[in-house]
């Protein structure tokens, strides 16, 4: 009898693993916690912070008892800024490590590297940064910036009376799906807004790229053409040699203004900003907003870094994509304890309107349908210290679209994911 129950036990746990799914991931007294990013390579700079949020997010839960009365293991991997590593590490942590959610990517191409995997296994991806849109799935929460929450607002500012009008446009970005997405779907917004294809100006370098003397001194003879600005889409490291560049070129924002999608404070930390003050950025929090929520973020984020003796540590930063993890983690938790279950399909049925108070101030919404976080907008200009002054925001929370109005065909797209 004890023979025919181990084998049929066997059996039961088989079936279980081959199905990939996290039913083992609050086995024992512990619900495991996957997390994606990469913290060695190109983009190590951007994501090691974020993989340290995550940990903050999981010390204070299990300080407060947990979820479900269940403590929360992080299991950490290192996709090392390789893209196909981070859908083998993603297979590893749904069928090895039996996590119940992930946590992870920052780069798009990263992103769809992994969402094959997780859409196969049942997993459920929490991505916390600004893309390109042109994607749902059943599978993914996006908790950063969907284009119209991000990119064509800054657009709008650049092209306004305060913003300083402008009428040329140089598109600059890192060659890969999300910077090209973006500014295809830019390039269509400004052509709407009668911009000629002569007045926009579409350059790419690679990952890791760190001459930008060539191209900064190309983007100054462009601008004799007209008032332009410059829309950022480049990533990881690269940042900091072409901040470098606009400074050595003497290229000051009252002339030609650099409005960035993916520097932030964290990004600046490196970089001699004074001859930066007065270019831009776009997010949809910033660590200089003042509020009670915020100073409390903030406080949290200071007090664990300089505890865990974080590098930096001493000049604790805090940044949009931290804050999209944060709330992330944060209305997982609240998804799992409604469902009463980490069970994948219970808790996306659990996310649907989820609020959560967050640090940008305002009360962040999931979406009850599109997986999208409804966002507020601030666009602002860098300090002298490294910080960014608010000189722009919308009056409240923006909804996601995922699909831009400005790709053909988009408006027949549903604004929710296919079930499967």
């Amino acid at each position: 009898m004890q023979r025919r129950f181990t084998l049929k036990a066997l059996t039961a746990a088989v079936a279980l693993a081959s199905a990939g799914l996290p039913a083992l991931a609050q086995s024992g007294d512990t619900i495991k916690v996957g997390i994606l990013h990469s913290l060695s390579g190109t983009m190590a700079i951007s994501e090691t912070v974020l993989k340290d949020t995550v940990l903050m997010a999981i010390e204070e839960i299990n300080a407060k008892g947990g979820v479900m009365g269940k403590k929360l293991e992080p299991v950490i991997v290192d996709p090392a800024s390789n893209w196909p590593l981070f859908a083998e590490k993603t297979k590893q942590l749904l069928t090895q490590d039996k996590v119940a959610v992930i946590f992870g990517c920052w780069t798009s191409v990263s992103r769809k590297s992994v969402l094959p995997v997780v859409e196969e296994l049942n997993g459920l991806l929490f991505y916390p940064v600004q893309y390109e849109g042109e994607e749902l799935s059943k599978n993914v929460f996006y908790t950063g910036a969907a284009p119209n929450q991000q990119a064509i607002p800054a657009v709008d500012y650049l092209m306004s009376k305060e913003g300083g009008g402008a009428k040329r446009w140089v598109l600059l970005g890192t060659d890969y799906v999300y910077p090209r997405t973006t500014n295809k779907i830019l390039r269509a917004y400004l052509k709407s807004k009668g911009v000629k294809d002569t007045d926009i100006d579409e350059k790419y370098t690679p990952f890791g790229h760190s001459d930008y003397q060539t191209i900064v001194a190309d983007v100054k003879k462009f601008s004799a053409g007209g008032k332009t600005a410059v829309v950022s889409t480049i990533n990881g490291d690269s940042n900091v040699p072409f901040y470098k560049e606009l400074g050595n070129a003497g290229l000051k924002a009252k002339d030609v203004p650099v409005v960035a999608f993916s520097v932030g404070e964290e990004e600046l930390r490196g970089v001699d900003t004074k001859p930066l003050v007065g270019h831009l950025a776009a997010w949809n929090y910033f660590q200089s907003i003042k509020n009670p929520a915020n100073t409390e973020f903030e406080k949290k984020w200071a007090t664990y870094a300089k505890a865990k003796k974080l590098p930096g540590s001493d000049k604790p930063l805090t940044n949009d994509p931290m804050e999209a993890t944060y709330i992330g983690i944060n209305m997982w938790k609240q998804a799992v304890e409604k469902a009463k279950s980490t069970d994948t399909d219970k808790v996306i049925a659990a996310m649907a309107g989820q609020t959560f108070k967050a640090p940008s101030g305002i009360v962040s919404k999931m979406d009850e349908k599109n997986h999208h976080l409804h966002k507020s907008v601030f666009i602002g200009e860098i300090k002298a210290d490294g910080q960014f002054n608010v000189v722009w925001k919308t009056p409240g929370p923006v909804k996601a679209k995922p699909w831009s109005p400005y790709i053909e065909g988009n408006d027949k797209k549903p604004d929710e994911p296919a079930k499967k």
